[in-house]
């Protein structure tokens, strides 16, 4: 067991925030996490957050996920003061944090995620998870399934995840995965590339249009400057920026804002 304490770290506003289909809040007020083939419970209490994982395993892989090292603080005190819109954003969600995921979970993930809701996108990733994904045993004793392999999906007809409720999708991710195992898409050097060669290389992709491929490029590839524009967001800039988004203010971090700006507009009453 962890035990940490750190500033602008909101559980429930990151499971909220439309970046990771995998996170769900329990009944009992905790937090379940699959990356990949990891798999974590962990909650908050009295200003504390507990990891119910060993150290190594907090050290070597949670850590840089949930991305604990870095300081949100400046980016909030980066905030022009003038702006009473991005700061009302931003104090509703000051405990967001950019995740940094698996390049080919995430690419999967926002393939599937295109015209579609939320809740239907977990049912979707839970499907093709307990499907095609290898069967997994936590410490605790809790059965999950891990992110299926390129290869497993490689081998699929193009319809094949219709079953997994994925539709037109389908062919999407079946597509973008036998790209992967042919060499075509090599995720290893997508993931050493800056910012803006990184989602030149995901356009190449079947069914990436630019919006999930910045996605991609902010939840995995840790991208900051990457400033994904969905109809939420739009209408926000639209409302708010007519003049274009300062994107010189936040230069490096853009990322960051359209996060509090997306959780605001999907939760502010």
């Amino acid at each position: 067991m962890i035990k940490i304490q750190t500033d602008h770290f909101d559980l429930d506003q990151i499971c909220e925030s439309g970046q990771c289909f995998r996170m769900k809040k329990l009944p009992e007020g905790t937090y379940e996490v699959i990356a990949r083939n990891h798999y974590l419970r962990l909650w908050q209490q009295d200003g504390q957050t507990y990891f119910d994982c060993s150290q190594e395993e907090f050290g070597s892989f949670w850590e840089a996920y949930f991305d604990l090292n870095n300081d949100y603080g400046r980016y909030l005190e980066s905030i022009n003061p003038r702006d009473t819109y991005m700061l009302q954003a931003a104090h509703m969600a000051e405990g967001m944090r950019i995740l940094k995921q698996d390049l080919w979970e995430m690419i999967v993930t926002f393939l599937i995620s295109q015209q579609n809701n939320i809740k239907r996108i977990h049912h979707c990733i839970d499907l093709i998870c307990e499907v095609y994904g290898e069967k997994c045993i936590a410490a605790d004793g809790t059965v999950y399934y891990g992110f299926p392999e390129p290869e497993v999906l490689a081998g699929l007809a193009e319809d094949a995840l219709m079953v997994c409720n994925l539709g037109y999708r389908s062919k999407y991710v079946v597509r973008t995965a036998r790209a992967v195992v042919c060499g075509e898409i090599n995720l290893d050097r997508i993931g050493t590339m800056p910012y803006r060669k990184a989602r030149e290389e995901l356009l190449k992709c079947y069914g990436v249009g630019e919006k999930v491929a910045d996605c991609i490029c902010l939840f995995s590839l840790h991208h900051l400057d990457a400033f994904p524009v969905d109809t939420h967001i739009r209408q926000a800039l639209d409302a708010h920026y007519r003049r274009g988004f300062p994107n010189q203010r936040y230069k490096g971090f853009r990322g960051v804002m359209q996060q509090y700006i997306f959780y605001y507009e999907i939760h502010k009453k």
